[in-house]
């Protein structure tokens, strides 16, 4: 099992409050998203949802790995994103001080 994406998976059912909701925002099968949590909730050994055909909550336990499972997914999302961001390149504004005679003569024309 991914953990990674059962994580992800978790926090998205418990953001939707839906089952359904998650499934359609993830791409994936309703049921492809029940049995990841089915084996999320094997592997800790704990119940995280209440669930009945109307309603879905959490447990203490639930709730509990919510909230330690949005601070990791944060910092994951985090880390990854400041190496994509460095493979970009230096962005931003690049001010130069030039005598107006080399900026006519040497970057004016190099600027195109």
């Amino acid at each position: 099992m991914d953990h990674l994406q059962a994580m992800r998976v978790f926090t998205r059912v418990v953001d939707a409050n839906s089952f359904t909701l998650a499934a359609d925002s993830l791409g994936m099968p309703r049921a492809t998203v029940s049995t990841i949590i089915r084996k999320l909730e094997k592997h800790l050994g704990a119940r995280l949802l209440n669930r009945s055909t109307r309603r879905l909550s959490l447990t203490p336990d639930g709730a509990s790995y919510y909230e330690r499972c949005t601070g990791i997914l944060a910092d994951v999302d985090d880390a990854e994103s400041s190496f994509r961001d460095r493979a970009r390149g230096p962005r931003g504004r690049l001010r130069i001080d030039a005598p107006p005679y080399l900026a006519r003569l040497v970057l004016m024309p190099r600027l195109c």
